[in-house]
């Protein structure tokens, strides 16, 4: 399972918040937060959950189709 990065940004997007907020919300820390968000960091699935919760949205909407 491996996040996409730009839905992320757009699911960001949509919920007005920022990485500050997000960190706060989903309980990741902010420096994991921007590594993960600029590509350089591959969350585990766990963290994706998080992410997903704190954003309202499902995992499914937040990682790349395996194609």
């Amino acid at each position: 399972m491996k996040l996409d990065t730009q839905k992320l940004l757009i699911e960001m997007a949509n919920a007005c918040m920022t990485i500050t907020e997000l960190a706060e919300k989903s309980s990741v820390s902010r420096p994991a937060l921007t590594k993960i968000t600029t590509g350089k960091g591959n969350p585990k699935p766990a963290t994706i959950g998080k992410l997903a919760k704190a954003l309202g949205v499902k995992v499914e909407d937040l990682i790349e189709r395996g194609e």
